[in-house]
């Protein structure tokens, strides 16, 4: 076989660094084999008798795979996916689907009889499969022929009791909707078939096997959240919340047996191995109890201690919903998803990224709106704890009186208002993960004595507690505030600036990164086009330009405002303001009044104001004053701002 780059070469094909492994090894493979880019339909296609002994040939694999390949589109229904059985050929013996994609499939031949192996059709998830003998996830034009690009294919293959591959089970659908997850339903849905095909004897074996598929499938959906070892929620999805009635804040920290009853005898049964399965039980939500089924998933480790639970709780009589995703403590940002391509910029970000894998506290500072809890969730992520939990707290956001119980929680009867058992702060939240603590330039000063000893000790006592906690947790901190120079005014203690600043991380304005802000621009009309329901807008140079050229306060997040003003008005206050700029000499020519600076000031204040949709913050910004600045003179002025946006 060739080696790849003289394929790519041969063939003018772009060889990309980022390309899967496996994806080189099969586009080589399809050159060998002589396969066509340009190709539509596979190379052999069985029909009539030929296609009826293929299928009695693989009558048992069918009618163990049936049930799961329905369930697999009935999970998928309407969402523009197809499910795909073949054999050990990759030879199609079933495809099902919604009529519409079907239709699509079957003009490119993706009928019952065509096979789907590297050596007819070229690189696909299904014939891949076969031949690397592991679940592939193939995208786009990591397909070998062109006409496939329109597809995302998840495959996995089928092995029998015996260990040889017997076929293939696929989930194929449009491209722009790959998503990693569709992988691992196809690998959980062929390890049921597997499992299917050493008890198919049994009936009643057969039947369990297909229920045990199919909470595994509704668990997506289903109500789930995670306990930890000492029995407190560490994760909850929104179905759970919707169900039980509780926002992610109140979950925090939450002891499960304030939601499920009798825990104390579950939690002994979970030691002896004894797992639930679609156990019927009461579990208590916020303002009214709920009849549930409730299944449990133990959590251990090679060693076989345990490590925690994942609850699957399901309404009774509820219908099943599609599309909720588990939610809690996780970062979802990582260096690849941070957009940006200014020399300095990437310097910074690869900085960050050798600074993740560490357990030094990184102190990230830089102005409002550059995206400091991004890269804070982008450290998380890279490093050795992106397991575990990425919990943060604005330092600034939260009284004075409530933030040493946010941060280091308190017992049973700390003070009036407490809830009854106490509970955990966010440190203990944060356990084996990454505490983010953003503006930490506003905490009080005494309190940074106490976050001081924790950083040092790595022990804490809860407020009105007399017992020490050991914790492990990743200091990330955060602020817009030039530090040092708060140290001298004495605002903020030396000695915890030290402790924070291990690994310092400066991020750049937008402002030094002009460069950056037309890339930024298209990916924020990308994301906010889909967000919105809104068709992508497309700029001119000249719009483009008055963009860059601006100086962008506010960073990002002003950016990212005035791009979704630009998706849902078709304009911007920054365009409208550079139409509206004339000279005091045009200003004279055209209205030959003389008026007084303040009656200036009142109108230039006016036209920023309604420019900027009545937000406050950004006026005061673009302005150049503060915004109780901004309100003294609006008061004086008579400008009206009961409808402020802040």
């Amino acid at each position: 076989m060739k080696n790849v780059e003289e394929v790519y070469r041969i063939h003018k094909i772009k060889d990309d660094n980022k390309m899967k492994e496996y994806i080189k090894r099969s586009h080589a493979r399809s050159f060998e084999y002589g396969v066509e880019t340009g190709r539509i339909f596979s190379s052999k296609i069985l029909r009539g008798e030929e296609l009826q002994e293929k299928m009695e040939e693989n009558h048992e694999l069918i009618q163990t795979a049936t049930p799961f390949l329905e369930q697999l589109c009935d999970f998928v229904k309407g969402s523009g996916f197809f499910a795909i059985l073949t054999d050990w050929e990759g030879c199609i013996l079933d495809i099902q689907g919604d009529e519409k994609i079907l239709k699509e499939a079957e003009r490119l031949q993706m009928i019952r009889g065509a096979y789907m192996h590297e050596k007819h059709i070229g690189t696909n998830a299904m014939g891949t499969a076969l031949v690397e003998e592991c679940p592939v996830q193939v995208d786009g034009d990591e397909h070998y022929v062109t006409a496939y690009h329109r597809w995302t294919c998840s495959a996995a293959p089928i092995h029998d009791p015996k260990g040889r591959i017997v076929g293939t089970l696929d989930l194929t659908g449009c491209s722009h909707l790959v998503n990693s997850h569709t992988l691992g339903m196809v690998a959980a849905a062929v390890n049921a078939v597997e499992h299917m095909m050493t008890i198919r004897e049994s009936n009643q074996k057969l039947e369990l096997a297909r229920k045990s598929i199919s909470t595994i499938i509704d668990s997506i959906t289903s109500g789930i959240f995670t306990v930890g070892p000492k029995g407190y929620i560490k994760t909850i999805n929104s179905a759970a919340m919707e169900l039980l009635g509780y926002d992610s804040d109140e979950t925090q920290g939450m002891h499960i047996s304030q939601v499920v009853e009798n825990w104390e005898r579950i939690q002994q049964n979970l030691d002896n191995g004894v797992n639930y399965v679609e156990e019927e039980l009461s579990i208590a939500g916020k303002t009214k109890k709920n009849y549930c089924s409730f299944s449990t998933y133990p959590i251990a480790y090679k060693d076989g201690s345990f490590h925690g639970v994942v609850c699957v709780i399901k309404e009774v009589k509820k219908a099943r919903k599609i599309a909720h995703k588990i939610v809690g403590s996780r970062a979802v940002y990582t260096f690849d998803k941070i957009v940006g391509r200014n020399k300095r910029f990437l310097d910074i970000i690869e900085y960050a990224r050798r600074a993740a894998d560490s357990s030094s506290t990184i102190l990230i500072t830089g102005e409002s709106g550059v995206g400091k809890e991004v890269f804070a969730q982008a450290i998380h992520n890279a490093s050795n704890r992106r397991e575990e939990a990425f919990v943060a707290i604005n330092c600034g956001a939260l009284p004075r009186t409530l933030i040493e119980s946010e941060l280091f929680g308190y017992e049973d009867g700390a003070f009036t208002g407490a809830k009854r058992g106490g509970q955990p702060g966010k440190f203990e939240w944060a356990d084996g993960g990454t505490l983010f603590l953003d503006e930490i330039g506003e905490m009080p000063y005494d309190m940074q004595t106490n976050l001081l000893r924790v950083l040092e000790t790595g022990k804490l006592y809860r407020v009105g507690g007399n017992k020490e906690l050991d914790i492990d947790v990743r200091i990330v901190a955060a602020t817009n505030k030039d530090l040092r120079m708060e140290v001298e005014k004495g605002n903020f203690r030396r000695d915890l600036y030290y402790r924070l600043n291990v690994v310092p991380l400066e991020i750049i304005p937008l402002r030094e990164r002009k460069d950056d802000v037309s890339l930024l621009v298209d990916y924020f009309i990308t994301v906010k086009s889909v967000k919105l329901g809104k068709n992508p807008v497309a700029l001119t140079r000249e719009q483009l330009d008055v963009l860059i050229a601006y100086s962008w306060p506010g960073n990002i997040r002003e950016l990212e405002n005035a791009v979704e003003q630009i998706i849902n008005l078709n304009t911007c206050h920054l365009w409208e303001m550079e139409h509206s700029k004339e000279s005091p000499l045009q200003h004279h020519e055209n209205d030959h009044r003389i008026i007084s600076l303040e009656e200036m000031e009142r109108k230039h204040m006016e036209r920023v104001y309604h420019c900027f949709d009545g937000n406050v913050s950004l006026t005061a910004e673009a302005l150049g004053i503060g915004r109780n600045t901004f309100y003294r003179k609006a008061k004086k002025y008579g400008i009206d701002c009961s409808k402020t946006q802040q």
